[in-house]
């Protein structure tokens, strides 16, 4: 079973290597504004995910996705001396999209804002489906508890011996 503290550096480091390789060996006329943003290797150490974002239209990230295809090999010994492992790890190169989910996210947001902008403006001149006071209240029957709680008072004092009133 394999660390992942040494798992986290060896990603770090297969990152750092494709990036340099990338940067200063690869040649191809393909290649477009790259940038390695990230690294991940499985716990056994043979696989290894290498994400990149394109600067560019589609036609860049096609081109870029088809150079580094071809370089695979020569990255993947240029790792696999550097790592100083037993087995070199298998490269493969995943487009990652971050400024895609970005847009998309600022999207969501922007129409939530909106959302919560038009349902105040409605909440604003809104009013009661019915009167302010739901429950009826009959008048009677206020003034009938009210005299009813002056004779229960009363009752007590007499009881006590009080005189009254």
């Amino acid at each position: 079973m394999t660390d992942a503290a040494k798992v986290r550096r060896h990603a770090e480091r297969v990152r750092e290597l494709v990036a340099s390789v990338v940067r200063s060996q690869i040649k191809d006329p393909r290649l477009g504004m790259i940038t390695i943003t990230d690294a991940r290797i499985t716990a056994d150490l043979r696989d290894a995910t290498v994400f990149y974002t394109v600067l560019g239209d589609a036609a860049a990230q096609a081109g870029t996705a088809a150079a580094l295809d071809s370089a695979k090999g020569m990255l993947r010994s240029t790792v696999g001396k550097a790592l100083g492992l037993r087995h070199s790890p298998t490269l493969t190169f995943v487009l990652d999209d971050v400024q895609d989910q970005v847009k998309h996210i600022d999207d969501l947001l922007a129409a939530a804002r909106n959302a919560d902008a038009e349902v105040q403006r409605l909440a604003a001149r809104a009013e009661y489906a019915g009167e302010a006071q739901p429950y009826r209240l009959d008048e009677d029957e206020t003034d009938e508890d009210e005299t009813a709680e002056s004779d229960t008072d009363e009752n007590v004092d007499d009881a006590r011996g009080g005189e009254r009133r």
